[in-house]
């Protein structure tokens, strides 16, 4: 058996087409979204992370909002980006763009966005409306990297309804918020989420039907831990550096699952590219809400 591919890049390209019609709809009337981010400092790969959002923005037609601070920036003077992108008619969404200088209080920066206009769905209001709507629709913004999980597997005509799903990693962006995500009645899969302190955990992931796998830690899920036929998603990323000195993006999946599952998001050029796609969407939901 060799895995069929969950191919992102392809996915978020037929998004940001789909996007582009439904921003040109809202220009007509007068709307044009905006996408801000605040990036604190010059670490490369944050840069490189905010300058492809912008890209991807100029390719939908969303208007880019920057607020650039320097890596010595205070607490107080991130806060007032904040307040500005919070009061600016124009920005229909934005990110605070992890992570932030040491000293600053990650926690206060990102509860002072406006939940309205929370692009990357992390607020804890919309953190919390996520959790106490099991039934109910969803009007606030989603998590992007969950949500670019299950359209991943929509668009590629696979259901969660009955199925098993093991979520490796704890962390706000994936783990702690796709089960919120995947357990609720209109999606209806079982989810378990492991981590450091999980005992028995290729066992728990052999028995699961999807596996979610967004740890940061190269290489863990081996082919002997993943069920013949089982569905995974690689979605952790880590920064490796061969013999030569070169760098290079790795997930949490070996190579070796792809002749053991049935379907595999590679990692890079699978969840990655939707994530940013579904950070678009979010915009543009929120832009035509204001209809």
């Amino acid at each position: 058996m060799t895995a069929r591919v969950l191919d992102g890049k392809a996915t978020a390209a037929t998004i940001k087409a789909e996007l582009a019609h439904r921003v040109s709809e809202l220009a007509a009337r007068g709307i044009i979204p905006g996408l801000g981010t605040v990036l604190v400092g010059d670490d490369p790969g944050s840069q490189k992370y905010v300058a492809g959002k912008h890209r991807d923005c100029e390719e939908v037609g969303i208007v880019s909002i920057r607020e650039d601070l320097p890596g010595d920036a205070s607490e107080e003077e991130i806060l007032a980006a904040i307040r500005r992108l919070n009061d600016d008619d124009a920005c229909t969404g934005y990110i605070v763009q992890l992570p932030l200088p040491r000293g600053v209080d990650t926690n206060a920066i990102l509860e002072a966005v406006d939940p309205g206009k929370d692009a990357d769905g992390l607020h804890p209001t919309n953190l919390g409306r996520l959790a106490l709507r099991v039934n109910e629709p969803i009007t606030s913004p989603l998590p992007c990297t969950p949500s670019a999980v299950l359209e991943l597997l929509s668009r590629h005509g696979l259901d969660l309804n009955g199925k098993d799903v093991a979520v490796i990693g704890r962390g706000t962006t994936v783990g702690r918020s796709i089960g919120l995500l995947m357990t609720r009645r209109d999606i209806n899969a079982t989810v378990t989420l492991m981590h450091t302190g999980t005992v028995g955990m290729a066992e728990k992931v052999a028995a699961a039907d999807v596996v979610v796998a967004a740890a940061g830690s190269p290489g863990l899920v081996q082919a002997s831990w993943v069920k013949p036929g089982a569905i995974v998603l690689d979605v952790g990323v880590s920064r490796v550096v061969d013999s030569t000195g070169k760098g290079r993006i790795v997930g949490d999946v070996a190579p070796e699952v792809a002749e053991v599952a049935s379907w595999l998001s590679p990692n890079p050029g699978g969840v990655g590219p939707m994530t940013r796609a579904m950070l678009l969407e979010n915009v543009v939901t929120m832009a035509e809400r204001t209809l």
